[in-house]
């Protein structure tokens, strides 16, 4: 057994039970251990939590970086979009995401932000962007995962009308981009 084994091992156990379900001792009967080898590995549930998050978002940390001739516009939209599908990945995954903070990404980070400001988006624009997107999607991502009925037309009076949430998604991100449009310089 080593930390990879224990992390894919919960991950699996992730997309089972959920998150709330999720615990060291459920984990370590998976891996046919007794629960305190697995503290050899990770010293609190939160480092393992942790160490989850990051698994999980690879598709999305190794997906390409924007190149010299891109659109930044396509780009953002596709980064953020990546995002989401990323997150819809795995049960609960915004929720396992949420409040991370992406030590292991940091340079790829970066060569997103070169990118957008050699594209003319000012820095500190750039820098909000693409915090905003990152919320937007966490919070867009949070609500349909928990959405007991697809569609979210439960409880809705007569007349209201119903957006999906990818159509939400579009919507939200669309105004997003459009707002940072604005501010690039001509």
């Amino acid at each position: 057994m080593n930390r990879e084994t224990v992390v894919a091992e919960a991950l699996g156990l992730l997309d089972e039970v959920g998150l709330d379900a999720v615990s060291t001792r459920r984990l370590a009967k998976r891996l046919g251990v007794e629960q305190p080898s697995l503290y050899w590995h990770f010293r609190t549930k939160r480092e393992l939590l942790d160490a989850m998050a990051t698994a999980a978002m690879e598709p999305h940390t190794t997906a390409p970086l924007p190149g010299a001739g891109d659109d930044w516009r396509a780009w953002f939209l596709d980064n953020t979009r990546g995002f989401r599908r990323t997150l819809l990945l795995r049960r609960d995954g915004a929720r396992l995401h949420a409040g991370s903070t992406p030590t292991g990404d940091i340079d790829r980070i970066r060569v997103k932000m070169d990118f957008l400001t050699t594209s003319g988006v000012p820095e500190r624009d750039a820098q909000t962007a693409m915090l905003a997107a990152g919320r937007f999607t966490v919070g867009s991502v949070l609500e349909e995962q928990a959405d007991s009925v697809p569609g979210g037309s439960a409880d809705l009076p007569a007349g209201v009308p119903v957006i999906g949430h990818e159509s939400a998604f579009e919507a939200g991100l669309a105004l997003i981009l459009d707002g940072l449009a604005r501010r690039v310089e001509v």
